[in-house]
This record gives C-alpha cells, sequence and structure tokens, in this order.
C-alpha cells in the first residue's frame, strides 16, 4: 500500500494533532501516524499554563476541552511534617495555578473539528519506522502497522513523537542532553472526598514530593529520587519508603495503602533535557519535545510544543513545504523562549530545595 499527503506528522501528542488541526483547516492533506492504538494511552504530565490556554483559546478549541472535562488548580500548598506552612495563590488575571486535562480529553478536544474531514487521516497502531529520500530530500516515512509495511509520500515529515523521536533518529540530527540529578516515580491514588483542586509539595530527604490534583476525581503523585536509584530502590522493603508519603501528608493514607502496595505501582521516568543541533532541513522538521526536551517541572514541555503547533502552522507554504530558510526561521523564532524556559527549571529545581531549608 502507498499513500500521498501533503504533510505526514507522526506522533499524535497534543502539539502533532494542534498542528494537523491547523493544517487541515488551511485545506492542506494531512497524515498523522500514532503508535498507540488510541489516543492519549502514555501516563504523562497533563497541565495546561496560561499559555496553553490562550493558544487553545486563540484556536476556539478551549471550549471543547471544558465540555470534556477540565479542572483549574486553585492554589498551591507547601507542606513540612504534616502542616501545610505556606499558601501561594493565583493572580485575579490568570485565575489559576494551572490546568489539570486528562490527555485523552485534550487530543479530542483539539482534534474534533477535523476528526471527519476527508483530507485528515489518522492512522492509528501504525509505527514510522524510516525516512524515504529522494537525492536528500525528505519525501515521506516507511510505517508499518501490525499487518503491513507501506510508504506515506508527503511534502513534509513533522516529527512530533517525543523525547524518544525515531524521526530525529532517522533524520541523523545530533543533540544534547543533560541530566538534572534525578528520575521522577509517578503514581496515581483516588482523590479524598474534600480533597479540593490544589498542588501539594513536600520536601523529602532533600527530594521533591509533588501532588497534583486531577480531573476525573484523581491525584498524581510525583516523587523525584536520585538518578539511577530506582533498581537500589527496589531491592528496599517497600513500607519504609512509602510511610514517608504517608507521614507528609497524613490524609492520604487510607488511599495510599489501598492503592500503592509495591513498587509496580510507580512509573519511572527518566528524568532530562535536550535540545537538538537543528529542528530540521530537507523536507523533515521536528516539533516539541522532538526538538527540546524539558522535565516535568513547571508543566513547560505541553505547553511550548503547543506553541511550537502553532507558530509552525503559520509558516508552512500553501503547498505544504516548509524551505530550510523557514525552518530556521521557525527555530530563531522559538530558540530564545526554549532555552530561557530550560535555564528556568533548572533555577525552580534549586529553589524548591532552598525554600523548604528556611522554614524551622
Amino acid at each position: 500500500m502507498e499513500k500521498t499527503t501533503d504533510i505526514c506528522i507522526v506522533g499524535a501528542g497534543p502539539a502533532g494533532a494542534l498542528l494537523a488541526t491547523l493544517l487541515v483547516q488551511r485545506g492542506l492533506d494531512v497524515t498523522l501516524i500514532e503508535s498507540s492504538a488510541a489516543l492519549g494511552k502514555a501516563f504523562r504530565g497533563e497541565h495546561i499554563n496560561e499559555q496553553g490556554e490562550a493558544i487553545l483559546a486563540q484556536h476556539n478549541l478551549l471550549a471543547a476541552v471544558k465540555r470534556r472535562g477540565m479542572l483549574p488548580m486553585t492554589r498551591l500548598e507547601n507542606w513540612k511534617d504534616g502542616t501545610c506552612y505556606k499558601t501561594i495563590f493565583p493572580d485575579a488575571e490568570t485565575g489559576h495555578l494551572g490546568i489539570h486535562v486528562p490527555q485523552r480529553f485534550l487530543l479530542a478536544a483539539i482534534l474534533e473539528p477535523i476528526i471527519q474531514a476527508p483530507n485528515f487521516h489518522l492512522l492509528l497502531g501504525t509505527r514510522m519506522r524510516d525516512l524515504l529520500t529522494d537525492d536528500k530530500q525528505v519525501i515521506g516515512v516507511v510505517a508499518e502497522t501490525h499487518h503491513e509495511r507501506f510508504h506515506v509520500y508527503s511534502k513534509l515529515v513533522v516529527g512530533a513523537d517525543g523525547r524518544y523521536s525515531v524521526v530525529r533518529k532517522k533524520a541523523h540530527i545530533p543533540y544534547h542532553t543533560w541530566e538534572h540529578g534525578y528520575d521522577l516515580l509517578w503514581a496515581r491514588i483516588p482523590r479524598p472526598k474534600d480533597w479540593e483542586p490544589i498542588i501539594r509539595m513536600a520536601l523529602i530527604d532533600g527530594k521533591q514530593l509533588a501532588l497534583f490534583t486531577q480531573a476525573e476525581g484523581r491525584i498524581q503523585v510525583g516523587w523525584n529520587i536520585d538518578k539511577g536509584s530506582f533498581p537500589m530502590w527496589r531491592k528496599q522493603p517497600f513500607e519504609p519508603f512509602i510511610a514517608q508519603l504517608k507521614k507528609a501528608f497524613p490524609a492520604l493514607t487510607d488511599v495510599v495503602d489501598a492503592t500503592i502496595t509495591s513498587w509496580q505501582d510507580f512509573v519511572l521516568l527518566d528524568v532530562h533535557s535536550s535540545y537538538a543541533d537543528y529542528w530540521g532541513r530537507d523536507g523533515v522538521m521536528l516539533l516539541g519535545d522532538a526538538a527540546h526536551t524539558m522535565t516535568p517541572t513547571g508543566a513547560f514541555g505541553l505547553n511550548s510544543a503547543l506553541v511550537d503547533a502553532h507558530y509552525l502552522a503559520t509558516i508552512i507554504a500553501h503547498d505544504g513545504t516548509l524551505s530550510n530558510a523557514a525552518i530556521q526561521q521557525f527555530e530563531a523564532a522559538r530558540s530564545q523562549m526554549i532555552h530561557h524556559l530550560q535555564q528556568e527549571q533548572i533555577r525552580e529545581e534549586q529553589h524548591f530545595v532552598e525554600q523548604f531549608e528556611a522554614v524551622h
């Protein structure tokens, strides 16, 4: 089987989905490839800040997100020894400290305007295996399902396939990675009935423990541990480790005892930042985490990816092509802010420990 399209986007996360919607609305033929069998299956950060909110509102997508379900955070609390000692409220204009939106809700809302469009083709359960080239110009991808391998020919290939981007690898685009000294354990627990839509932070052995209230009656636990230490932790008894969470937030003792009973109840995230040497050329383009991986701190990654997609949609030509000069223009327009946010993440991580050490 062969398929011809104007734009082939690899990765149906928020950035890939938004870019697809904006380009289809311009009249371009777009094929969106996603390796998962359903949208939004991965376990990841799902908080939108005011920047991401503004992008969704600008493209008339925020109302669809609200219909499906979202939860604005009303405040942030810092806790020590089982007690809240500091509360941060949002400014009146913004009205929240981030909005939780389950990713499947966000993706469904973004794709809603185009899902039935004849010039939009969503290929779920499909992996991109290689790039097709003709005299160094990328002209499409080799894609594969459980049943067949086929070619998708396009004028532009966009890699929106995350921090471990196959598009970046196959395009031989170098990138630099730096560590932050920690990995992250994720878990989800039921939200107690009286639990408000807030973010709660604590310091455990010099590492951040964060609770993010979520829509659908859950709390997401984000627990920093030393880089590469999880294999060592897994050899230790589990109860002393999880007891630290219950001591930090006593109100969660019952739900933690019922839902986090072993190391298998955590998902490990390898935390690092990266930046590609260049974001594309000769018919291939990187977007979001594929070009500039960020840590979960501040939820900058998701929101920066939405801005990337918004901006990239404006510079792709009417025929679906993107010149090398335009790619350089895109990176130049976004690089300063991306570098600023990556540095801001480092500052926030360092400041987090300091503010707890100052409490007596």
